[in-house]
C-alpha cells in the first residue's frame, strides 16, 4: 500500500412505502445478479483451482480512522474471474478514499491472480493522494521469472510472485497457526522479500460489522509504509472458514491508522 492510505421533511407515507418496495425489489434484484455471478464464475473455475475462501461478489467494507477520527471509508471486492494472457485469474479490487481538510485520498489498487497457482499476473495502482498523483501499471509473468512495468524493459521478478493486493488474499488460505512465522521469498519486487506473517494470537473483537472471533497477525516486509517493520501493523483475520479481515491497526511516526470492518456482502456461508 502506498503511504498515506499504508495513513481520510420528512416524506408521506404512501411516498415511503413507494420507496421501501422500490428497495425491495432492487434488493432482490442485486441478490439474483449476485447469485448468478458466482454460477458462472463456478463453471469458469478449472478443475485444479486453489480452494479459495472467497468467492466472485465478496466485498468487504470498512472505516478508515485516523486515531479516533473517522477520515474515509476502504473496500476489498473480489470483482470478477477473467483472463489474462489466456489464464484464468481473480480480479480484485482495493479502494481507499477520504481524508482530512486539504488532504484527499483516492486510491485504487487492482490485482489479476492465477486461480490455480494464485500467483499474480497483472498489478494497477492509481494513487491520488493530496498534489501527489501516480498511476503504475505492471505485467507480471511468472512462467519466464520477469516482469514488466509500464513501457520500461522487462527486469526480474521472483518465483510465485505476488504484489500487495493478491498477498492479502493469499494469507487467507494459510492455516493461521498461532505462534507460528511463515515466511515467503514471494513479493514481486525482490528487494520487499521476505515477507513475515506472524501469528499472534487469537481474540474476539468488535467492529461495526459485529463481533467475531479472530487470528490476529503481524505482516512484515522489506519495503517502506505501513507493513514495515517499523510499521508494527496487526490484521484481525476471522477464525473460520470466511478468513475475512475485519480489522487492521498501524502505529506509524505521524499517529495510527486503522480499517474497521463495517458491511459485508457476498461472503462465503
Amino acid at each position: 500500500m502506498s503511504r498515506t492510505s499504508s495513513l481520510v421533511a420528512p416524506l408521506a407515507l404512501v411516498v415511503g412505502a413507494a420507496l421501501s418496495l422500490g428497495g425491495a425489489r432492487v434488493t432482490l434484484a442485486q441478490s439474483s445478479a449476485q447469485t448468478a455471478a458466482v454460477a458462472q464464475a463456478a463453471r469458469r473455475l478449472p478443475t485444479d483451482a486453489a480452494a479459495v475462501p472467497f468467492d466472485v461478489g465478496e466485498r468487504l467494507e470498512y472505516d478508515v480512522k485516523f486515531g479516533s477520527l473517522k477520515v474515509g471509508n476502504g473496500s476489498m471486492e473480489v470483482k470478477e474471474i477473467t483472463e489474462v494472457r489466456g489464464r484464468t485469474a481473480w480480479h480484485t479490487v482495493f479502494t481507499i478514499t477520504g481524508g482530512i481538510p486539504l488532504y484527499r485520498v483516492n486510491d485504487v489498487y487492482e490485482s489479476w491472480f492465477d486461480v490455480v497457482s494464485l500467483n499474480s499476473l497483472r498489478y494497477h495502482q492509481d494513487v491520488d493522494e493530496g498534489n501527489y498523483e501516480r498511476k503504475r501499471r505492471y505485467e507480471i509473468f511468472p512462467e519466464r521469472g520477469m516482469m514488466r512495468e509500464g513501457d520500461r524493459p522487462e527486469e526480474p521478478t521472483v518465483a510465485q510472485p505476488l504484489d500487495e493486493g493478491s498477498f492479502l488474499y493469499f494469507v487467507r488460505t494459510l492455516p493461521l497457526e498461532v505462534g507460528r512465522t511463515y515466511e515467503f521469498s514471494r513479493y514481486f519486487k525482490a528487494q520487499g522479500n521476505p515477507v513475515r506473517i506472524k501469528v499472534l494470537r487469537k481474540e474476539r473483537v468488535s467492529v461495526p460489522a459485529g463481533d467475531f472471533d479472530a487470528v490476529v497477525l503481524q505482516p512484515t516486509f522489506q519495503t517502506k509504509g505501513i507493513f514495515s517493520q517499523n510499521g508494527k501493523a496487526e490484521v484481525w483475520i476471522t477464525d473460520d472458514e470466511r478468513r475475512m479481515m475485519v480489522q487492521m491497526k498501524s502505529k506509524l511516526s505521524f499517529g495510527s491508522l486503522n480499517l474497521y470492518l463495517r458491511k459485508t456482502a457476498g461472503t462465503k456461508p
